[in-house]
């Protein structure tokens, strides 16, 4: 189970964990997002971002779910840096009941692997083996972690490596990002105070999830 103490211990600041790896894609610090091949949807949702001031001079992220990639943001709406990543291998932006308690006991039904949209309020924190990850919904255990290592190290590697972004749906729900980049962009930036992901929709239309942060 989870310790809720070390969440919140967390959620005001993290401790530095250093993990080797020979995956890279590091961060791209002298890139703006408007250098990159982004798609639209990710571009109205940023820009939205960056002219409301939404996230309130916290760090954000944007995960966009059809291309399988995410953007990471300073608090002054600065590209931190962005990488492919893995998503839930079930389609579907909802959040099954009872998702939470099955992946604390290891085993969460192929049916319940979504990735869920929406706006989150995280957290850095750790989870049961003390590996440090971003809560972006804790109850549903529902986070960014960096590709662990372990049987399947080698095969999702290559999945993460893989130009389709359909390959790179294999994870339980998380957002799986590599080492490297866990390590120089997501917990230096997202991990250093509570932060916000808006996770876009695959089975819903964007212009419908920015109609409901509008409306917030």
């Amino acid at each position: 189970m989870w310790d809720r103490r070390r969440w919140l211990r967390h959620a005001a600041g993290s401790t530095a964990w250093v993990f080797a790896s020979a995956l890279a894609p590091a961060a791209h610090a002298r890139e703006t997002f408007q250098d990159l091949a982004a798609s639209a949807d990710a571009r109205g949702v940023v820009g939205w971002v960056q002219r409301s001031g939404d996230a309130r001079g916290r760090p954000w992220a944007v995960v966009d779910k059809r291309s399988a990639h995410i953007y990471v943001f300073h608090g002054d709406g600065s590209l931190a840096g962005h990488s492919p990543v893995l998503l839930g291998s079930a389609p579907g932006d909802h959040t099954v009941a009872g998702v939470g308690a099955h992946a604390q006991s290891g085993r969460v039904p192929p049916e319940e692997r979504t990735t869920p949209a929406g706006r989150f309020e995280a957290a850095p924190g750790e989870n049961r083996s003390g590996e440090h990850v971003i809560w972006v919904d804790y109850e549903s255990a529902f986070a960014i972690h960096r590709l662990r290592p372990g049987f399947s190290f080698q095969a999702r590697s290559g999945r993460l490596a893989s130009a389709q972004a359909g390959a790179r749906r294999v994870s339980w729900g998380c957002v799986v990002v590599p080492v490297a980049f866990y390590q120089q962009v997501v917990q230096r930036v997202l991990g250093a105070s509570r932060s916000v992901v808006y996770v876009l929709p695959e089975s819903r239309t964007v212009q419908g999830f920015m109609r409901a942060l509008e409306q917030r």
